[in-house]
């Protein structure tokens, strides 16, 4: 056997055994909602676990054992800095020490709706540059299919070594979903794909040493379009119910009661329901991944296309029943007190981003309203300029209009329904409650 073949088998055992003794020493790039908890996870299996992030803020309240990540308590996360088992740092420079490396980075969608790389692409590069022999790279980053073998492989292999030889590479979807009491990081299946078979080998046995199930696919590409299928899944039949929503809307037809009557059928069906719009990290942008990847190749992407936009006319439709239902009651959006339950993008969490109540409550303002909100997980929020605060659940019986955008479970419906003249309720929260002043999506 040749001394290149007998390095190469020397390179992947002796990973292999840092690996399966914990004596691996982890990196995590990215200590946002999937970062930390993965870092945690790894930190309660017994690794040693280096997070990285560019946010001296974020490594400052790691390190202080003070969390920021709704799913991972302080008193969890706590412990394992003063065992030594995780810190934090903004300094790339750490990579020199480390084994293993998952990227957990941002990649939002730009104004053209266009994938927007530059987290990966300044994270690859910070990392090649102190990259060396021995190493497991994984991009976990929702992404386009071939990122992983276009973009990351290549920066990588300027270094000169090999991949599936001298280092390793993968790539495995995120799957958090935020506020899941059932799901978090250590029970959801972890995917994983790699450059080579040795490399998803390799994410195999690294994932398995902190979660409870991983399920290898043969390649970066399969691992990519796993993500984005997920998400479009959801996203499509959304929009489906969606439209159900306007057209029984139209014909006078309770859009709940058809989908509950649906899902009594054993086999065939899978109920979605309705809303105010979609929001959240993945759902609203995932797809358009694979919409504009496919635009490459000359396809057109038309169920997501078609999906989308039903989905961001959502909004438009609260509004217009908002409006509709101040008409009946002889009065107009313009100078009426409306009052919004709920500003996070789902129920019992603190996460706005893509939040369809910040496109109603902007298009309410566009029209006149006076705004105020109740959230007992956002404090705070910035309106095109405008600064509010979270108001008492009580001063929702003051307004013309209480309109439901958020269904948190903390919220008191009952006394609402007794207290307030008007109701627009775009989740269904007051299933049950039967009142002329409440006006159903």
């Amino acid at each position: 056997m040749s001394e290149a073949k007998l390095a190469t088998l020397a390179t992947a055992k002796i990973l292999e055994a840092k690996i399966r003794t914990r004596g691996a020493r982890v990196g995590i790039v990215g200590l946002g909602y999937v970062g930390l908890p993965l870092a945690v996870e790894f930190a309660r299996a017994g690794f040693t676990v280096t997070g990285i992030d560019i946010s001296g803020e974020k490594a400052r309240r790691v390190n202080a054992g003070d969390s920021y990540v709704g799913d991972i308590p302080s008193s969890t996360l706590g412990p394992l800095v003063e065992s030594g088992n995780l810190h934090a740092t903004t300094d790339f420079s750490a990579v020199l020490e480390l084994d293993t490396i998952n990227i957990c980075v941002p990649t939002p969608l730009r104004k053209t709706k266009d994938p927007d790389m530059s987290f990966i692409v300044s994270s690859c590069q910070e990392i090649a540059r102190h990259f060396h022999a021995g190493m497991l790279i994984i991009l976990e980053s929702t992404t386009y299919p071939g990122t992983t073998d276009e973009l990351v492989l290549p920066m990588l292999l300027k270094s000169g070594l090999q991949v599936g030889q001298d280092f390793f590479l993968c790539f495995s979807p995120e799957r958090v979903d935020p506020g899941n009491p059932k799901f978090q990081t250590a029970n959801i299946p972890k995917v994983v794909g790699g450059c080579t078979p040795a490399c998803t080998e390799m994410g195999r046995l690294f994932y398995s040493q902190a979660l409870q199930s991983v399920v290898p696919v043969s390649s970066t590409q399969v691992a990519e379009m796993v993500k984005l299928l997920e998400n479009t899944f959801r996203m499509i039949n959304i929009g489906l119910a969606n439209e159900m929503a306007l057209m029984c809307g139209r014909m006078g037809i309770n859009v709940w009661e058809v989908i509950d009557a649906a899902a009594t059928k054993p086999f065939g069906f899978m109920p979605f329901y309705p809303g105010p719009g979609l929001g959240g990290h993945c759902i609203p942008i995932d797809p358009f991944y694979l919409s504009w990847k496919t635009r490459q190749a000359g396809i057109e992407a038309r169920f997501i296309e078609l999906a989308g936009y039903i989905n961001g006319q959502m909004p438009h439709f609260v509004v217009d029943k908002v409006q509709n239902a101040l008409n009946d009651a002889g009065k107009p959006v313009k100078g009426s007190r409306i009052h919004v339950m709920g500003v996070a993008y789902k129920r019992d969490i603190d996460d706005l981003r893509e939040s369809p109540a910040l496109d109603v409550m902007m298009l309410l303002r566009r029209r006149g309203a006076v705004l105020s909100y109740s959230d007992p997980y956002v404090p705070a929020l910035l309106l095109e300029g405008m600064n509010l605060t979270s108001s008492p659940e009580d001063s929702a019986a003051a307004a013309d209009c209480v309109v439901i955008v958020t269904d948190h479970s903390a919220f008191d419906y009952r006394k609402l329904v007794e207290r307030a003249s008007l109701i627009v309720d775009t989740r269904n929260a007051l299933k049950g409650f039967a009142s002329d002043r409440i006006v159903r999506l």
